[in-house]
């Protein structure tokens, strides 16, 4: 009997979200544990007609969640990105440059959620702008990837798919029924029936405790291939 295929974890996330920055951690415990793949969905929170500029009240706006995220998960958020980029009144804030370099890391060595820590750090700590291109030459020189090869592939994707990318990823989100970013979603073969199912999973309890969301969907997935009890 073939056996079923590996249960996945689906992330619906934007580059430039703040509570997908909560998340970060989540995701990287997720992405630890054996036998669950991840597949990430980005939605262009800022893409498009959605780009803004940073301005003061953009500033004011962000502070107050910012602060909350630290607060409740602990991740970190610079000097240089409160006082430094915030206030860099006109700079762009635009998702699809980072969402075309995720793609492009794909592409080349499977490395886009590498490139979205990267970045986020990028942002939130070091306060660069991750919707320019030559920032994320950078980070991608930084992972180990050619730059040149880099820069075509970004360039490649700007030019073609991304839009496509940013579509399908906001139309997992209303399939999901998820409310925005980040949302999560596990997908696995139901045992007991043999289909394949997807499942929202609330993360609202977890943030700040990464241990306990792997030992969360690690008990989730022994439940879905039936070596636990289900509640």
């Amino acid at each position: 009997m073939p056996s079923s295929p590996a249960p996945v974890l689906h992330y619906i996330f934007d580059p430039l979200c703040g509570w997908c920055y909560a998340a970060a951690p989540l995701l990287a415990a997720a992405r630890a544990l054996p036998g669950l793949a991840v597949q990430w969905h980005a939605g262009g929170m800022l893409s498009g007609a959605a780009r803004r500029t940073i301005t003061r009240e953009w500033r004011a706006h962000v502070i107050p969640h910012d602060e909350r995220i630290a607060a409740l998960t602990g991740q970190p958020f610079g000097d240089a990105y409160y006082n430094g980029l915030l206030n860099q009144v006109g700079a762009t804030l635009d998702s699809t440059p980072p969402i075309a370099a995720m793609l492009a890391a794909e592409a080349m060595d499977g490395r886009g959620l590498d490139l979205l820590a990267r970045a986020q750090t990028a942002h939130y700590v070091e306060g660069q702008q991750i919707s320019t291109l030559g920032v994320l030459q950078s980070l991608a020189g930084e992972l180990g990837l050619d730059i040149r090869t880099f820069t075509a592939h970004c360039q490649e994707v700007l030019a073609d798919t991304v839009q496509s990318h940013i579509q399908e990823s906001r139309e997992w989100l209303q399939a999901s029924g998820g409310q925005g970013f980040p949302t999560f979603v596990l997908e696995f073969t139901d045992r007991s029936s043999g289909q394949r199912v997807a499942q929202r999973v609330d993360i609202g309890p977890w943030l700040g405790n990464p241990a306990g969301w792997a030992e969360h969907l690690q008990q989730g997935l022994e439940r879905a291939a039936g070596a636990l009890p289900r509640d």
